[in-house]
């Protein structure tokens, strides 16, 4: 991670940088320039969701920038309609082939409720074992 960026550590003892570029409502065509930009300039966590329709041009802007990608925290999101088991699987090997990365480092629920309890839990016991069988960085 970048020296001197403020960190935060989880619960599950995951390192995220506090700071990070959000493309909520980014346009597809001006993400790839914003990432790469936030890229270059110091930044190390890029949070997107598959709901926000521009995972593959933020994967675009972590290449053109020439980050490593072990210097980047890659935070996205799993789709309501991708919830219960092995939609969630599958939505984690979505968001890597579109992102054009080997691995995620912080894949998280958009958006659980109580009126989809069951998918919910089911969805995150998926997030649990893409954790145990070592699918995220660090």
């Amino acid at each position: 991670m970048e020296a001197g960026s403020k960190n935060i550590t989880l619960n599950n003892g995951v390192i995220m940088p506090s700071i990070g570029l959000g493309v909520f409502q980014s346009s597809p065509e001006e993400t790839a320039a914003s990432v790469e930009a936030a890229l270059k300039v110091g930044y190390r966590h890029i949070d997107t969701a598959a709901a926000y329709g521009n995972e593959r041009q933020v994967g675009e802007g972590i290449r053109l920038s020439e980050v490593g990608r072990s210097e980047i925290f890659i935070e996205t999101k799993v789709w309501v309609s991708d919830y219960g088991y092995d939609k969630t699987l599958h939505a984690y090997e979505k968001a890597v082939k579109k992102l054009g990365v080997d691995y995620l480092d912080l894949l998280i629920l958009h958006q659980p409720g109580t009126n989809r309890f069951d998918t919910t839990v089911e969805a995150y016991r998926a997030l649990e074992k893409l954790l145990s069988d070592g699918k995220f960085g660090q």
